[in-house]
């Protein structure tokens, strides 16, 4: 996370709301049975993690890196960005509560912006890019046919940057987790990351929960 000394040159997309979007494509079949997990990266992973702490269903959200090896997944070699690790975070889910489909909808819509290359806001590099590591076949197709949606309706008015990738998570260090909650005053959180809980709050009322 950059300081925010010139921060104010970069802004998070906000012309386009939630009910802009597409809707999110719907699982086939039956829900499926038990917690189900979702891994996104979106930027500085406290932000992802604050917007998701306050969807409705989500058992837990833990901050980390995916993409890389096991070695170097700590935050001052990802830092350096000669990792491959992007900052992610593991969602743990009760579908039956909240599905795939939305979690992607949230993702696009409110969690970051999707259509800056190997960046986010004011903090640059590949470890803030926006990935998507599905968990499943399934996931993976409808998070390809999501950003398809989302390019074919040109909502955004650029091309997603958003790719698909594989490899194992690996949860960050302990000052990392849950710490919009535990510092809602910390001056980066402030300006980038509580925007973005009440964009949920006002865009996703019926997802939206304290």
């Amino acid at each position: 996370m950059l300081a925010l000394a010139g921060a104010a040159v970069f802004t998070f997309r906000s012309s386009a709301t939630a009910q802009d979007l597409p809707p999110p494509p719907r699982e086939a079949g039956p829900v499926p049975s038990g917690l189900q997990t979702a891994v996104f990266a979106g930027g500085c992973f406290w932000g992802v993690e604050a917007v998701f702490e306050h969807v409705k269903g989500v058992r837990t959200v833990t901050s980390g890196y995916a993409g890389g090896a096991r070695a170097d997944a700590n935050y001052r070699r990802v830092a350096s960005e000669k990792t491959g690790h992007a900052e992610a975070v593991r969602i743990v889910y009760d579908p039956e509560e909240v599905r795939y489909g939305q979690l992607l909808h949230v993702f696009f819509a409110v969690a970051h912006d999707p259509t800056q290359l190997n960046r986010q806001t004011p903090d640059v590099g590949r470890s803030y890019r926006s990935a998507i590591f599905p968990q499943t076949p399934l996931q993976r197709q409808m998070a390809r046919s999501y950003i398809a949606q989302l390019d074919s309706a040109g909502t955004f008015g650029r091309k997603i940057a958003t790719k698909l990738e594989q490899g194992a998570f690996y949860k960050a260090e302990d000052v990392h987790q849950d710490f919009a909650r535990k510092n809602p005053r910390n001056a980066y959180i402030v300006r980038w990351d509580k925007p973005k809980v009440a964009r949920l709050k006002r865009e996703f009322p019926a997802l939206y929960t304290r």
